[in-house]
């Protein structure tokens, strides 16, 4: 039986290399594009509100409304790319991209703003639960599993364009004005098309597909109702400092209902089955959501404190973040090179927990070089649990439902993220103080033990990942 470490051989099949840099490029410039556009608004809200005459909580939407229609969208994406082939739904996706650019790019109105980001966010949706897909089918073909190292240039794919998206969203807002960073997603997108076109194998005919994510399979009333009883939630988080406690009234009752009709639905959005069932792949999404909540409130709340507590102009207070981001691309491709999940996983968790107790004893006389230490001990757990919760994932996940199940692991990392926002608010109220960053290392001082139990006593994760094709057979629902 072949191993992961011939995957680079030419297959029977064909003449290209397996998992070769084809086959990888479109997918990896299709996955840039969600993270890109999280953090490349941020340098232009300012512009915008200004433009247009409205305050910094309307234009808090554009960031909301997308991390919104992309924890609903991946799962929906992914089951449909299970079901009728990932190149349809990855080249659709980009379709949908392009034109969210131009909407943006010629909005009259704010309100013509929020369409393109909620068109962004659906069609940016596509690309990482339709790439992990392609990589299945690979899988198959070759019959051997997923090399670590392709999973790992998706997750450096994802980290390096949200580390470079503040930046270059500021070069597109010097040079072009606001309506630059809608603009550039037209050109890559366009290019991702057309390599997609070139190099991505067509999908197999539908009727030798396996997934339920045809027409007939899509659970539209389900995702109604998750839709739903997310957006409650999400307008609940965004201002904890005067909650809505109404709101949770809905969420609860779409939430009862939700899972009462996933239980009985034959292809449902959410397969409750299969997750009650499979405790290693449900326990992989709660690390996931965990972790980026932990590494949201940093990224968004560490660097408000440096501006406003600390002093620091957004060109220092960037130099003083670069740290982070450049321990989290190393440490990604260092993690898509170990063969284990637990040891990185664990270590991610620990260094959670030790940057937040430096947090907590941070102050505005903080030497500068405790405060470059606190953002490597967040920067390196990003790249290690990006690879690590990937490779679980991929190892846990049904191997016909892999498309839907790396869309619910970016689910859980968007309402994480969201979680975050509104415990920043809560934390800071209207300006960032030392009170607040120590409320937010308390709460991630918390979550990252928590991590640390979750991951060491997780026995599914000591074994060294061994498969053929995508997945054990015994993870099937």
């Amino acid at each position: 039986m072949r191993t992961a470490s011939r995957a680079t051989s030419r297959s029977a099949a064909g003449d290209r290399p397996a998992f070769g840099a084809r086959l990888t490029a479109p997918l990896l410039l299709g996955s840039l594009l969600n993270p890109l556009n999280t953090t490349m608004i941020s340098t232009g809200l300012v512009a915008i509100g200004h433009d247009f005459g409205v305050g910094a909580a309307d234009t808090a939407w554009l960031v909301s409304v997308l991390y919104l229609a992309s924890a609903v969208a991946q799962p929906v994406l992914g089951k449909l790319a299970d079901g009728i082939g990932p190149r349809r739904v990855f080249l659709g996706g980009l379709v949908v991209v392009i034109a969210s650019g131009l909407v943006g790019a010629l909005a009259p109105g704010f309100g013509w703003l929020l369409v393109s980001r909620l068109l962004l966010g659906i069609g940016t949706s596509a690309a990482y639960p339709a790439a992990m897909a392609v990589l299945r089918d690979e899988s198959r073909r070759l019959g051997t599993p997923t090399p670590r190292t392709v999973l790992g240039r998706l997750s450096f794919a994802a980290l390096g364009s949200a580390a470079i998206g503040p930046t270059l969203g500021g070069l597109l807002v010097a040079t072009a004005g606001w309506r630059g960073i809608f603009a550039v997603n037209v050109p890559v997108a366009l290019l991702a098309y057309g390599a997609t076109l070139r190099w991505i194998p067509k999908d197999a005919p539908r009727g030798e597909r396996t997934g339920h994510g045809t027409a007939g399979g899509l659970d539209p009333l389900g995702t109604l109702l998750f839709t739903g009883a997310l957006s409650c939630l999400v307008v609940f988080l965004l201002d904890l400092r005067h909650p809505l406690w109404w709101l949770l009234a809905p969420v609860v009752l779409l939430g009862a209902a939700l899972t009462w009709w996933q239980l009985r639905h034959p292809h449902p959005f959410i397969d409750l089955r299969m997750l009650g069932g499979n405790r290693a792949l449900t326990r992989t999404y709660l690390r996931h959501g965990l972790s980026y909540l932990v590494v949201y409130c940093v990224m968004y709340g560490f660097t408000q404190w440096l501006e406003e507590a600390r002093g620091y102009g957004s060109l220092h207070t960037g130099l003083v973040m670069l740290p982070m981001s450049l321990a989290a691309l190393a440490c990604s491709l260092l993690g898509a090179r170990t063969k284990g999940i637990r040891a990185p996983l664990t270590v991610s968790a620990v260094l959670l927990a030790a940057g937040s107790a430096l947090l907590l004893v941070t102050t505005g006389s903080t030497p500068l070089a405790v405060l470059l230490l606190a953002g490597a001990c967040f920067g390196i757990p990003q790249g290690f649990m990006g690879t690590g919760n990937q490779a679980a994932v991929q190892q846990f996940a049904p191997a016909d439902a892999i498309g839907s199940a790396a869309g619910l692991q970016r689910t859980a990392q968007y309402i994480g993220a969201i979680t975050a926002s509104g415990l920043i608010g809560l934390a800071y109220g209207s300006q960032a103080d030392d009170g607040g960053l120590h409320l937010m290392a308390v709460v991630g001082g918390v979550l990252a033990l928590a991590l640390i139990v979750l991951t060491v006593t997780d026995r599914a994760l000591r074994t060294t990942p061994h498969r053929k094709g995508t997945t054990h057979d015994r993870h099937r629902p």
